[in-house]
This record gives structure tokens, sequence and C-alpha cells, in this order.
């Protein structure tokens, strides 16, 4: 096992000093969600390093990578579970189990804060459903950090992971994507950044603003402004490195339809057999109207057709 903080006197079930500040998460019986550096080792914080070091049992996704931070922070021969795709089925069993027995597990990913765009989020909801203890440190997060240092709005926003990479699912994501009037955060690996720049340009506009990250916190780090047709260029013309995250600015706000735009898409459900209320339904919906306006047009609309 690795090296152990004292106990807390005032807390018997602490498993750290109470001066870590880490006392109320890492008790006995819980998994704990511990972020990690996303390029730079100097921003592990002191409450994460004591609650790696306080764990019985770490769960990550590769042992080889989390190995060379638990030798940088001096902890000795943790005992690991491997959580991935092929992996994450065993791996909660044995995770449910062990915080059921009362143990500390440390749930840690590659880089960055667990359980965003990992297998993190099953071993949390497989803990929660067992009606167990979930508690995290917080720490870094490419997206947020990519999100702050934009120059775009950031009062409101939504992230999209990694988007599909091919067929009718990425066409419809990146389909949303455009329309989406809050700041838009993505992720990309960098064989994929350059298509993935153009396809935004061809959905949302060639001229919609853009920031591109890239080795965010490491000594090449890089964070390009401007439009979507300008990224594209840039990155077609720079080999791409590094892991990238893609923050794209919202869609403005959408005209609302006119009376003859809801006529005509009501004509046009009635047309495929729905009965008033469901056309009503589809067009409050691809509309974005009050569904009483487009129910009282779409029985306007069938009146005067039966009377016709």
């Amino acid at each position: 096992m690795g090296s152990r903080a004292g106990r807390c006197h005032s807390h018997p079930r602490c498993r750290v000093s109470c001066r870590t500040g880490i006392d109320a998460l890492a008790v006995s019986g819980s998994l704990v969600l511990i972020a990690t550096p996303i390029g730079n080792l100097g921003d592990v914080s002191q409450r994460s390093r004591d609650a790696l070091a306080a764990a019985d049992l770490i769960a990550c996704e590769d042992s080889r990578h989390s190995g060379r931070l638990m030798k940088h922070l001096g902890i000795a021969d943790p005992t690991y579970v491997v959580v991935n795709e092929h992996t994450e089925r065993d791996a909660c069993a044995r995770i449910v189990d062990a915080v059921a027995a009362g143990k500390t597990v440390a749930l840690i990913t590659d880089a960055g804060t667990p359980a965003i765009s990992d297998p993190g989020s099953v071993v949390v909801r497989a803990v929660l459903d067992a009606g167990l203890s979930v508690s995290a440190v917080p720490g870094p997060a490419a997206l947020v950090m990519a999100l702050v240092v934009s120059g775009l709005p950031t009062t409101r926003f939504v992230f999209e992971g990694f988007i599909p990479r091919s067929g009718g699912d990425r066409d419809r994501r990146l389909a949303d994507i455009a329309l989406e009037e809050r700041t838009t955060i993505i992720y990309e690996s960098p064989h994929r950044v350059v298509r993935t720049l153009t396809d935004l340009a061809t959905a949302c506009g060639g001229h919609r603003r853009v920031a591109v990250a890239r080795e965010l916190t490491k000594l090449h780090e890089e964070v390009w402004r401007g439009t979507l047709d300008g990224a594209a260029g840039h990155f077609t013309t720079k080999e791409p490195q590094g892991e990238f995250v893609i923050v794209v600015e919202g869609a403005p706000p959408a005209a609302p339809a006119n009376d003859e735009q809801i006529a005509h898409a009501i004509d046009a459900a009635l047309a495929d057999g729905l009965s008033v209320r469901d056309a009503a339904d589809r067009v409050a919906t691809t509309l974005g109207v009050a569904r009483r306006t487009a129910y009282n047009v779409a029985l306007s609309r069938r009146n005067t057709t039966e009377q016709s």
C-alpha cells in the first residue's frame, strides 16, 4: 500500500488529518473522485496528494500512466483497478465491493477531472446505485480552462465531449451545434481536428467565432482564436499535435417564426397524416413556437381543409 497520512483525532472515521481539509471526503467506505493534472504536474493540489495517499484502492484508466503520477507524488506500491470500456463491468463490481467493505477508493483519469468523457461516470453510477458514498476533490478540467481563456461567452455553455466520427450521428450532432445558442465545447484528437473544424465551418458558417486550445498547461500550450474558416486553414498548414479543445461561439437567437411559416409547417404535418394534436406538437418543437399557438393554427387549417 502507499504512504498514509496521520489519522484525525477529532473525527475517528477520517483517514487523513483535518489539516489537509479533506477529512469530510476521504472517509472510510467511499468513492472519491480526484482531479489530476492535464499536463503540468505542478497543478496537483495538496488535497489531491493526501487523498491519493490515503486511498485503499486507486481506480484508473491506465495503471502505467497513473503509476508515473504516483511515483512523482511519492506514493509507493498503490493497489490499482483498471477501468476502461473493456473492464468496466468487472471493475465496477470490485469497486462497489471495496466501498461496501469500508474501503476508500480513489477514482482518477489519465488527465483532468474523472467521469467527464471517460468510463468514470459508469463507476459513479454503480456506487450510487449501491447506496454508497461518492465525493470529489476538485482540480483541473480541460474544458473549463479552454472556456475561460477562449474570450467567448461563459454565462451559458454546453459540453459535447467527442462528437461521433462519421455517419448520420455525426451529421445530426453538427446540425445541433449549428443551432445551439450557448457556447459549445468539444474535445477532439489531433488526427481529426482539421476535419472537425472544416465540418463545423460548413454547418455553422465559416464566420462563427471559435477558440482552439491544445497542450493546455504544457510547454507548447496554444490557444488559437478567430473564425471557423480561419481555424481550419491554420491547422491545415500547421501539423496538429496534442489533444484539442474546440470552443465554438453560440448561434445568434433565431428569429421567431411568422404566421406563414407556421401555417406551412402545419399543412405539411397534416398532409403526413398527423392528428391536429400531433401536428401541433411537431411544429411547436421544430419552430420553437408556443404549443397553444401551433394547436390553434392546426385546428383552423384542418377546419378550412374540411370545408373546402
